[in-house]
């Protein structure tokens, strides 16, 4: 482990401990991307920003917590798209459109329901996205930002931007509990992605000068790693990677 994933992974157990310590989230979110309490109002406070409002298109993780958010985006009508958990397919993303789900979107937005009801698709066959919703382990006021240490957001968003499908007028954003909010400095990398918006149950909080990757950096990769997710290991063989 290096000394940046050793700083990142002491941020991660000091937020995870805080979150759970102060009753914000239940003991078993230690390890995971936490499904805090007050996260429908998190959803409802996102619905409420013009950036929301105007999106057409979102892309959101598939953890418990952002499910509210995946409710409301697909009960406000937008074309969701949902990550297939750990990246495991060519075809690494579901497509929910709104107009033609035949279940609830309160069933369709649940983990099981986009695998269900979703359109398994690749990035070629995806449309440009307006806002990006990441589950996060902690997120400082400045909007750096770390998950539970897989590294799929990073490798999904890079994904996304390689195809020109995330832009710097994506808005991306960190729906979280209001303790995940720390005041530590989070180490960066090259291939780490910050947020425009972290959105709390009583709070937004706009980012400056969010950061984005210029698209997967090949090196921060082991080759498990590579092997190990399949439209990785697609897009490595076709650019003659080393």
């Amino acid at each position: 482990m290096t000394d940046i994933d050793q700083a990142k992974q002491a941020v991660r157990e000091k937020a995870w401990r805080r979150l759970i310590d102060g009753g914000g989230a239940p003991e078993d979110s230690y390890g995971k991307i936490p499904g805090f309490y007050g996260s429908d109002r998190t959803a409802e406070r996102l619905a409420e920003l013009d950036v929301w409002q105007r999106a057409t298109t979102v892309k959101a993780n598939p953890d418990w917590a952002q499910l509210p958010v995946r409710v409301r985006a697909l009960e406000d009508g937008k074309f969701l798209y949902v990550a297939v958990p750990k990246m495991a397919s060519l075809e690494p993303f579901l497509a929910l459109d709104p107009e033609a789900l035949t279940v609830s979107p309160q069933e369709a937005a649940q983990k099981k329901g986009a695998a269900q009801y979703g359109r398994r698709l690749g990035v070629e066959s995806m449309r440009p996205i307006d806002v990006v919703v990441c589950g996060s382990v902690a997120v400082n006021r400045s909007g750096a930002r770390i998950g539970k240490g897989a590294g799929y957001s990073d490798l999904e968003v890079a994904l996304l931007i390689e195809a020109g499908l995330v832009t710097d007028d994506t808005v991306i954003v960190a729906p979280v509990h209001e303790l995940q909010v720390v005041e530590d400095d989070i180490p960066e990398t090259e291939h780490d992605f910050s947020v425009d918006y972290i959105v709390t149950p009583n709070e937004v909080i706009r980012c400056a000068q969010p950061r984005r990757p210029r698209g997967i950096v090949w090196d921060d990769l082991t080759p498990d790693k590579i092997a190990a997710i399949p439209v990785l290991a697609a897009q490595h063989a076709r650019q003659g990677q080393p």
